[in-house]
């Protein structure tokens, strides 16, 4: 493999892995990965809030599926996971915050009693009286359509919808069963009970924190909790992840988009990479050409002088439409289909609020969702000081929390300035705790354009004719949360996946 280039283009969580993976794969490869970014990470992202380095992007991943702790574990992290001190989150429903129901599966309540004060007496009695899907069989429905036919508007709008609005920031009666609930799915098909399903999932929950298994944490096996984070913040793992892999000579060019993806007769040889500069549109290249077999280039720079940077191998990491634009002249098909592939975005407020000391103001559990039929700007709160044993003992004499804004379809609040974001955060978790939060020491607003794609009704057929497509252009490969999901575990799965498909490509020529 010594002389074969490979391209990566995406700084996320799934490019990393991606060129995490091959460099290990293949060693003797140059690697080169490009982001549009100002630093590598994606979502994975920690900025100074009141002096402290917190998480302003993802805070956790999902312990359940080994990846993400996996890659922490050779990274050498392993003894700085951490779980949350409290998982016991709150719904804001009707002017109050009730405890989340045990024994849900993504808000659907079993049994529905469990759910009485954010369901009222009479949603209850809906719920119970579970009613047979009767519209026929189904290939996919959306989650919101299914729930609702067979136990009511409320679970919708007031335990489901806040649920999937945290994952996907999106909307139940567009979000697919399919995709976004497979195990509901697989019974609905059955003809099973919801509720049944539900208790039997959480069901399932509960015995994997109890069994046999368990993760590394603090040099001891515990059981498996559903979330994990890192000591100092889960944005950690991808600025390691940085410096380790510049340390195996890969090449990261940030701030470089990427504008025209090209195939090239041949491949990228063992002489070495040169730049011959063009005139009049031409091209900086790196890269020489070889007779080694068909290849890509990438088109990278400012119009005026642009860059192509050869590659035997090409891994797309980026979001839906970016992806599609490069793909259009190579693969029309999968890029009208990517095209399909929605967006939502959203915005993080952070706040460091003074007080006599972390424990000065009642911090209630973890945090709280915000059904969107509330009316009200945030859809949830995070009490990070409460949740993350680190954070409160960074945080001295301050406590930190989160916000977020924003659902897919409603960008009018996205507009608003940071102050008034603030303002709003500010308001509205103080009215939900019953008591004006105390100073405001500092804030940090994230904003997340396009952040996370929406798996609408007919996803997972969406995504396999992307792949069929795919798989006929040799050494082309896609990654990313657009595809098999979006937390963090599931996006290095990707990445992953993608580097093995390139190390098997290339072993091959």
């Amino acid at each position: 493999m010594v002389g074969s280039r490979i391209l990566i283009v995406g700084g996320g969580i799934a490019g990393l892995a991606c060129a995490w993976e091959l460099s290990h794969a293949l060693p003797d490869a140059t690697i080169t990965l490009v982001d549009a970014a100002d630093r590598p990470g994606g979502k994975l992202r920690r900025e100074p809030v009141a002096g402290v380095a917190l998480d302003v992007g993802a805070e956790s991943v999902l312990a359940r599926r080994p990846e993400a702790l996996e890659l922490v574990t050779e990274l050498g992290l392993d003894r700085d996971v951490v779980h949350p001190a409290t998982t016991s989150a709150s719904i804001w429903s009707r002017g109050d915050l009730h405890p989340m129901p045990r024994g849900t599966l993504m808000g659907i309540p079993s049994p529905p009693s469990s759910a009485l004060g954010i369901l009222s007496p009479e949603e209850v009695v809906r719920a119970e009286a579970e009613q047979p899907w009767g519209a026929g069989a189904f290939d996919d429905v959306s989650v919101g359509d299914y729930v609702a036919a067979r136990l009511g508007d409320a679970v919708v709008d007031r335990l489901v919808e806040p649920l999937l609005g945290g994952v996907y920031a999106g909307q139940a009666r567009q979000l697919s069963l399919r995709a976004c609930l497979p195990q509901v799915f697989e019974a609905a098909r059955r003809g099973e009970s919801l509720t049944a399903a539900a208790a039997a999932g959480a069901a399932a929950t509960a015995a994997a924190g109890t069994g046999a298994g368990g993760t590394w944490a603090a040099g001891q096996l515990e059981p498996t909790p559903v979330f994990a984070g890192l000591v100092g913040g889960v944005g950690r793992l991808a600025e390691v992840l940085t410096e380790l892999l510049r340390g195996r000579g890969v090449t990261i060019r940030s701030e470089t988009i990427v504008r025209e993806l090209r195939r090239e007769p041949g491949g990228t040889g063992a002489s070495g990479a040169f730049v011959a500069s063009g005139e009049g549109g031409g091209y900086a290249e790196g890269g020489a050409p070889s007779a080694s077999g068909g290849g890509w280039s990438v088109v990278v720079g400012p119009q005026p002088r642009p860059e192509r940077l050869r590659a035997d191998a090409v891994v797309l990491a980026t979001p839906a439409a970016p992806t599609s634009k490069l793909l259009a002249p190579h693969l029309p098909a999968a890029a009208a289909t990517l095209r399909e592939i929605d967006y939502a975005s959203m915005a993080i407020i952070t706040l460091a609020v003074g007080a006599e000391g972390p424990h000065a103001f009642p911090l209630p559990g973890s945090g709280f969702l915000v059904p969107a039929v509330e009316g009200r700007t945030i859809k949830a709160s995070t009490f990070s000081s409460t949740k993350w044993a680190w954070t409160a003992q960074a945080a001295g004499d301050l406590s930190f929390l989160r916000a977020s804004v924003g659902r897919y379809g409603e960008t009018t609040d996205l507009q608003r300035p940071d102050d008034e974001l603030v303002a709003i955060a500010v308001a509205e978790i103080s009215e939900a705790l019953g008591h004006q939060l105390p100073r405001i020491v500092d804030t940090h607003v994230q904003r997340w354009g396009g952040a996370l794609p929406q798996y609408t009704v007919g996803h997972v057929d969406r995504v396999a004719r992307i792949r069929a497509e795919v798989a006929g252009a040799s050494g082309l490969e896609l990654a990313g949360a657009a595809y098999g999901g979006v937390g963090v575990p599931a996006c290095i799965a990707s990445g992953r996946a993608a580097a093995q498909a390139v190390a098997t490509h290339l072993r091959a020529r």
